[in-house]
């Protein structure tokens, strides 16, 4: 491997760790393991830090492919808790409301599911990356101030149900869907549709356009790669 010509080195990422974690960490065991200060690393789509899956990050001269490899489709499966939203609409803060579920019931979901696939808008999280002023949106809501995101076209291609617990109101979904997706706020989003509410529980992208999760390194398994690799050889 030549990280410095460039490699595309895809990553499951580590549960809690940012984007910006695991591109830190994979830059420093190369340059350890290289004996140099610098190198050019950059990843192809950021994962919240409660989500798993596929991140993939290039290295050297081929982080100039990190825009055309960003327009692929990715796929996610996610399970939402119906009935309860909080701000960040996953895990990262505490529920903040909750709403009846009696009404709800499989066939009511599938219809409901129907509305969301196509092209359709989709409004950022308010605790999202999205820039508006020059700030990030997450920013301003740690800050406890209100802000207007505008309305972004995307693409949900599939939206299948994997599972539906009734009794836990607890629903798993297969997504494929276009760049600039946020899956919380389709979970938010279906939750109003619904008639109630719903955050993510847990979310993992298993796909980023031919690179599936079974392409994969841990971080682990790579550290454990470059320590049985003369730099020589690299």
């Amino acid at each position: 491997m030549d990280f410095i010509q460039g490699e595309i080195l895809p990553f499951d990422k580590p549960y809690r760790w940012t984007s910006f974690d695991l591109v830190a960490k994979v830059r420093y065991l190369i340059c350890r393991h290289l004996g140099i200060k610098k190198l050019k690393v950059g990843h192809t789509g950021t994962l919240d830090p409660l989500a798993t899956g596929v991140m993939v990050i290039c290295t050297g001269k081929k982080t100039k492919l990190i825009k055309q490899l960003q327009q692929h489709q990715k796929q996610y499966i996610a399970t939402l808790q119906l009935g309860a939203t909080t701000p960040s609409f996953d895990l990262e803060k505490p529920i903040d409301q909750t709403f009846p579920t009696q009404h709800i019931n499989l066939n009511l979901i599938q219809n409901t599911l129907t509305q969301f696939q196509g092209d359709i808008l989709q409004v950022p999280p308010t605790f999202s990356a999205v820039k508006i002023d020059g700030k990030r949106a997450y920013d301003y809501a740690r800050q406890g101030q209100d802000i207007q995101i505008q309305p972004k076209n995307i693409t949900i291609s599939q939206l299948h149900i994997l599972n539906y617990n009734q009794p836990l109101q607890q629903l798993t979904l297969s997504i494929t869907c276009s760049k600039g997706t946020y899956i919380r706020a389709l979970a938010r989003d279906i939750g109003i549709a619904l008639q109630s509410g719903a955050h993510l529980i847990q979310l993992q992208r298993t796909q980023l356009g031919d690179i599936s999760l079974h392409d994969c390194l841990t971080i682990e398994q790579f550290q454990e790669m470059l320590q049985n690799t003369n730099p020589s050889n690299i």
